[in-house]
């Protein structure tokens, strides 16, 4: 079962974390602006080193272990179950062909999506597409 530390566990979580070891934190995402993305990934984070006034463990790029946590935090010591990495690749999404198809495409194929790529994105064929929206005379 993963560790998990709450923001307000700030000081606990500098005092026990390992060196050099990942730490995990939940990214939340727009859904509104972004439909295709998840609501939820995580980051991984890994600290290497010791802030000098303080002794609190700090990542490559200087931040604090105590401000990461407090502002991230939850910080995990396994990544999150059911969530995928930020850094990893995004879900495929609007594939022409469907989620069953498997084998190699032809050049003829090939040809016949890249048709129905470019007759499906043409602005003059989309409904309100191709008109020129009317500007007001007050428009900089």
């Amino acid at each position: 079962m993963p560790k998990i530390w709450k923001p307000s566990d700030a000081k606990r979580f500098c005092r026990e974390l390992e060196l050099r070891r990942p730490y995990y934190y939940v990214n939340t995402h727009d859904t509104k602006h972004n439909p295709y993305e998840d609501s939820k990934t995580y980051s991984e984070v890994v600290f290497t080193d010791r802030l000098w006034p303080t002794n609190n463990p700090c990542t490559d790029g200087g931040y604090s272990a105590h401000t990461l946590c407090q502002n991230f935090g939850p910080m995990y010591d396994a990544p999150p179950r059911g969530l995928r990495n930020l850094d990893g690749p995004a879900p495929q999404v609007g594939a022409p062909l469907g989620n069953d198809y498997s084998g190699i495409l032809d050049e003829a194929e090939i040809r016949g999506l890249d048709k129905r790529v470019l007759s499906g994105s043409d602005p003059h064929t989309r409904p309100g597409g191709g008109k020129p929206k009317k500007r007001s005379r007050f428009s900089w």
